[in-house]
């Protein structure tokens, strides 16, 4: 569903300030007193909602931001209408502690975003999954070069609208569409290598790796990551069902958009080999340890299913 037009949903954004505001202080108004003492709440959460809902504004894709359908649809989830009471809770929260409320602006706005995603039935187990990765991911330890902060920021931008959700949503609309090589490579370098990249990356951040090494492990893994995918696309046109152990054909089935069907099968796999090669060429300033990478690149260039 597309976002209302902008007259209505400004329309929509100020009624539900207001009248979100109101129904508020009705409910707890008898604590008025013992809660707020002389603040005037009907002002107080009108002015915490205006902020929170410029703060979101600002950290969320613009809906012309690629691709435009899935950041409209996040907006219009989000700004669709509703209290805003936790991420007014987190602000209050954080002055009541004496704290300053830009600081906790960015949090208060992650709570938001959380409680509006929990409120869609249909993607509850991709939402849990997501959240569960960086509950686990929590459980690794900072190193002296990379702060906790750098590695969730690493995996939620691999994970987001700009990158991986992105590839998704540029496959789906491309389905039964001609589309140019570039347009070609922007699904696969987000679909598939973000995710490549930012594993291989995570790793060497583990390993507090120098700055020179990370920019290598990064070539490495982009390099592999689109090769990983071209590999999938001819092996989806080349081999049985009963080999892959999935549907063989089902790309051509939907009509998606593959390197065979873009540049040809010969191509397609010169391109391979040409992606492999620059994978192994960025381990040039490792040293034996890093063959299990050397060997994973050979294999999956090689592999059959």
């Amino acid at each position: 569903m597309l976002p209302r037009p902008k007259e209505f949903r400004d329309w929509a954004m100020n009624f539900r300030v207001e009248h979100h505001a109101s129904s508020i202080k009705n409910v707890i108004s008898s604590h008025r007193v013992a809660a707020f003492g002389n603040v005037n709440l009907t002002q107080y959460l009108k002015s915490r909602q205006q902020m929170i809902d410029r703060a979101l504004d600002r950290f969320l894709p613009k809906e012309n931001a690629a691709p435009p359908t899935i950041h409209k649809a996040m907006r219009y989830s989000l700004f669709a209408g509703g209290k805003r009471l936790r991420p007014i809770l987190c602000l209050a929260a954080a002055e009541g502690c004496k704290g300053r409320v830009r600081e906790a602006l960015p949090l208060a706005c992650a709570m938001e975003c959380i409680h509006t995603y929990s409120l869609k039935i249909a993607v509850l187990a991709g939402d849990a999954l997501l959240t569960v990765a960086f509950q686990i991911a929590a459980r690794a330890k900072p190193t002296r070069r990379y702060s906790m902060s750098e590695i969730f920021r690493e995996i939620s931008i691999a994970a987001g609208s700009r990158r991986l959700i992105a590839g998704q949503v540029a496959d789906l609309e491309a389905e039964g569409k001609k589309v140019s090589r570039a347009e070609l490579r922007y699904i696969h370098e987000n679909k598939t290598a973000a995710m490549i990249t930012t594993s291989v990356r995570l790793g060497a951040m583990s390993a507090n790796t120098d700055p020179g090494k990370l920019r290598a492990i990064t070539k490495f893994g982009y390099a592999l990551g689109l090769a990983f995918q071209v590999i999938d696309d001819i092996l989806d046109v080349t081999q049985t069902s009963e080999k892959l152990g999935k549907s063989a054909g089902k790309d051509i089935a939907a009509q998606k958009a593959t390197y065979p069907a873009v540049i040809g099968l010969e191509a397609s796999r010169a391109e391979a080999r040409r992606l492999t090669n620059a994978a192994q060429n960025a381990l040039k300033i490792f040293g034996k340890e890093a063959e299990p990478l050397r060997e994973l690149a050979n294999y999956l260039l090689a592999r059959e299913y």
